[in-house]
């Protein structure tokens, strides 16, 4: 009984269908014109008999029943691009519309024209022309916004911007050569170091601090290795390695290695992962006025005397290089001007002693390696 019940019920949706092509009008798609470029005419034509085929709004004569039927009339397909010949053409395949086109290298550009032609009425009732970047794969997706637009079908405006604006963000559409892109460039800011952190270096040399400002310059290079480009996103690497507070007699380096999501489609990037910096520290303790005092002093101090403060390690500037690690996220945006990408870009790092802040700009062009 259910195996009768589901027959019926596509034998229902597949008289339904019927119905629905049965009321569309038909069309043939004829060669296209095609100059500059490495396909042919026929390809050009079946390319776009695809695309027409996708819209669903005409019943697309088959290439090999069109290639027979123009035989049986002894009608040449490969040389007929002028109305006349179209319309000679139509009527004896006995379709409602025809569509003929071109397609042209200008320079830089992709010219794509199309032609809508009702045999009936023997005119052209629909043109559309529509300029492309030069990117030679994409031909099938040029006919499908070209064929869309001449229809009245909303196109991807993503992919229209892709392959119609030079300096649109860098995706696999618009770079065909290669799946990376690389952004590598300068970058320079402030950070702001705030908590004890921030006290410490605040603090005179001999109690361990640097006399510094809590605020300081750095600047450095960001090196960007993709490993995904598609659609709207890509995914990175970051390695930023950094110096910080030469502004203040300081040299404090540090490299952060990030894994970052960028938006091809408006520069935003989100990016975390481990920084790690080379600084002093040393191991110590405060006594009961909160003073702070290297462990070694003490025993300098009071030979052979066990020493009655809880010891901690903590950032000293009278102690020994060490490495550090922390973690560091971020997130920003890469302007344009032109073939000039400026990234703008604000980070965290947290950190029980005192968080850090910072803002860094920087500068580069679109390379390809």
């Amino acid at each position: 009984m259910k195996t009768k019940f589901l027959t019926l019920i596509a034998l229902c949706l597949a008289t339904f269908t019927m119905a629905q092509e049965s009321n569309l009008l038909t069309a043939a798609v004829s060669y296209f014109d095609v100059k500059g470029l490495n396909i042919d005419a026929e390809q050009a034509g079946s390319l776009a008999r695809k695309e027409l085929m996708k819209t669903g709004k005409y019943r697309v004569l088959d290439r090999y029943d069109m290639e027979y039927l123009a035989e049986q009339q002894n009608t040449k397909l490969t040389d007929c691009f002028g109305r006349l010949c179209l319309i000679e053409v139509g009527k004896k395949l006995k379709v409602d519309h025809i569509l003929t086109g071109s397609i042209e290298l200008y320079e830089e550009r992709i010219v794509v024209s199309l032609r809508l032609i009702d045999i009936g009425k023997e005119e052209i009732i629909q043109t559309e022309l529509m300029e492309f970047l030069d990117l030679r794969q994409q031909i099938s997706a040029m006919l499908q916004l070209s064929i869309e637009k001449m229809l009245g079908i909303a196109s991807d405006q993503t992919l229209v911007n892709k392959l119609t604006k030079k300096y649109d963000y860098s995706n696999k559409i618009n770079t065909p050569e290669t799946d990376k892109l690389s952004l590598n460039g300068p970058r320079m800011g402030v950070t702001y170091i705030s908590g004890n952190t921030g006290e410490y270096f605040a603090a005179p040399r001999d109690e361990g601090g640097y006399d510094a400002m809590p605020v300081m310059f750095q600047f450095g290079y960001q090196f960007e290795a993709q490993y995904l480009n598609q659609g709207n996103f890509q995914a990175l690497f970051e390695f930023i390695p950094i110096i910080t507070g030469l502004d203040q007699g300081l040299f404090i380096p540090s490299i952060s290695i990030l894994n970052g999501m960028r938006s091809n489609k408006n520069g935003w990037e989100l990016a975390f992962g481990p920084i790690i910096y080379l600084t002093k520290g040393a191991r110590g303790y405060y006594d009961e006025n909160q003073v702070w005092h290297l462990e070694k002093e003490w025993f300098e101090e009071n030979p052979g005397m066990p020493l009655p403060y809880e010891t901690e390690r903590r950032f000293d500037s009278r102690g020994g290089l060490e490495l550090v690690s922390n973690f560091v996220f971020g997130i920003g945006k890469t302007l344009k001007s032109g073939n000039l990408n400026i990234p703008i870009n604000f980070f965290f790092i947290p950190n029980k002693d005192g968080h850090r802040f910072g803002l860094s700009v920087g500068y580069n062009t679109s390379s390809r390696k």
